[in-house]
């Protein structure tokens, strides 16, 4: 699971960049020290398996060394054997009963886009968390289904389970969904794209959380 700190306070959930570049691990520390974070999702496509690996074996130390859980997106068939703490499946990845059963006890998160039919079974497949979106315009990836903070609202008044709100979510727009109860927001471009670097980045989000 995720740690949670703090009661109920939503926390950040970091998605690495679409690529990484030499001396990133350096940023990463940087950005890591500069204020709380709950996980490092490692999301890297299109890479072999060999260089999913030496990226994994770069990053998870810098991340896991701060207490942050490190989750390997779409490949839970690798999450175990490179040491990672879980990982993330979208629905065109891993069908999640399967994935649960590769994770064992490690985290398990699924995309559940803008269904709460989506989230609900991802629920009964075992999962440790949903996660909903994209909520904003985003340039990361193309979305395939727009969110409502009401799906939020919703899922945070009836479910126990926690939920990660995704998609260009930035420190300027991220109040409401803190407001309607996530637990986690997913940030890629607010903190790595930031215009004073990743350490501001993450302190911006934080100082946002913490006045939402």
């Amino acid at each position: 699971m995720i740690p949670m700190a703090g009661g109920d306070r939503c926390r950040l959930y970091l998605v690495t960049p679409p690529a990484i570049v030499p001396g990133f691990a350096d940023t990463l520390a940087a950005a890591l020290d500069a204020g709380d974070v709950a996980a490092l999702q490692i999301r890297l496509k299109d890479l072999s398996d060999d260089a999913l690996q030496r990226a994994v074996d770069a990053l998870r130390p810098v991340a896991q060394a701060r207490g942050v859980a490190v989750i390997l997106n779409d490949r839970a068939d690798l999450a175990m054997a490179l040491g990672c703490d879980g990982a993330h499946v979208g629905q065109e990845d891993t069908p999640a009963p399967v994935a649960r059963k590769l994770l064992g006890s490690l985290t398990m998160g699924v995309t559940c886009h803008a269904s709460r039919h989506l989230a609900m079974e991802a629920g009964e497949a075992g999962a440790d968390y949903v996660a909903f979106g994209a909520f904003f315009p985003t340039a990361t990836k193309l979305a395939p289904a727009h969110a409502e903070v009401e799906i939020v609202r919703w899922w945070a008044e009836l479910m126990e389970l926690p939920c990660v709100a995704i998609g260009g979510i930035t420190a300027e727009n991220c109040s409401v969904l803190v407001e309607a109860g996530a637990d986690f927001l997913a940030v890629v471009g607010g903190v790595w794209n930031h215009p004073e670097g990743a350490a501001a980045g993450v302190r911006a989000m934080n100082a946002a959380i913490g006045a939402a």
